[in-house]
């Protein structure tokens, strides 16, 4: 499967080998926002029996058992839920808590993607692992026909030059491995610190300045006054400093193609 990044974690049997599920799991606990958004879109959010909580909880889901919150998950919980599949997005939960779930024989998909493409076929791969692979097919296909319209439509001969300020003090960006920085490249747009591998480098000013970026795309829309001192950045002197029209781009499910058109959208108008 090359577009889902799965790695089987732990899986029940001997010496804890590696295995994937003969069944569509039934008993499925997520410890993603993002992830909890894909059950819903696969409309396979009754298989749920857990979910870690990060902030205001989707429709239909104020039943489900909360197995923590962020950076406080409750194992014993987990355990109390007798889950047949743990789904994980990297840095939900410290390595040290998923030692313990492969020790205590939990099975648990590690799940990302680094591109658009690749969270595309997320939806037909992890289909198959709930028991909804039509939809997800369905959901594939669609989206993959999206993202080609969508690459046709914003494509530039020369690429727009794009910032995107995470924070402020101190200052983070996304490196090039982020899923948002693929995003970028089907609005034809590129992300200055691509070259960085780290999620989250922390950048300066002054590297900012040198690097010039068409757009400086924020947060929060509080970070916009900090560059009024510095006009000359092209983004400054031609007023193309905003905040991401819709933060849906942040997290990896099926709303985020919705706000990555409505980023490409803004970005068509700028230059």
């Amino acid at each position: 499967m090359r577009g889902l990044r799965i790695l089987v974690l732990s899986c029940f049997g001997l010496f804890g080998a590696l295995c994937m599920p003969v069944q569509a799991a039934e008993r499925i606990i997520s410890l993603a926002p993002s992830l909890t958004e894909v059950m819903l879109d696969l409309q396979a959010a009754d298989k749920l029996v857990g979910i870690l909580d990060s902030g205001e909880r989707p429709a239909g889901l104020t039943d489900v058992t909360s197995v923590g919150q962020f950076a406080q998950f409750e194992l014993e919980t987990v355990l109390s839920l007798q889950p047949d599949l743990v789904l994980n997005w990297p840095g939900s939960i410290g390595e040290m808590q998923l030692t313990q779930l492969r020790q205590l024989g939990i099975p648990v998909l590690n799940v990302y993607a680094q591109t658009m493409d690749e969270l595309a076929e997320q939806f037909a791969e992890l289909g198959e692992m709930v028991g909804a692979p039509q939809r997800g097919q369905q959901l594939t296909r669609d989206l993959q026909q999206q993202l080609a319209q969508m690459r046709t439509r914003y494509q530039r001969e020369v690429p727009l030059r794009v910032f995107y300020q995470v924070w402020d003090t101190p200052m983070y960006t996304l490196g090039g491995e982020q899923i948002i920085s693929d995003a970028l490249r089907v609005c034809g747009a590129e992300n200055i610190y691509a070259e960085l591998a780290l999620p989250a480098p922390q950048v300066s000013v002054e590297s900012v300045i040198a690097r010039n970026p068409d757009v400086i795309l924020l947060g929060s829309q509080r970070l916009a006054k900090m560059w009024q001192a510095w006009p000359v950045i092209h983004a400054v002197q031609r007023g193309q400093v905003l905040e991401v029209p819709d933060h849906g781009l942040e997290r990896p499910s099926l709303q985020m193609f919705a706000a990555l058109e409505q980023l490409c959208e803004h970005l068509a108008d700028f230059e």
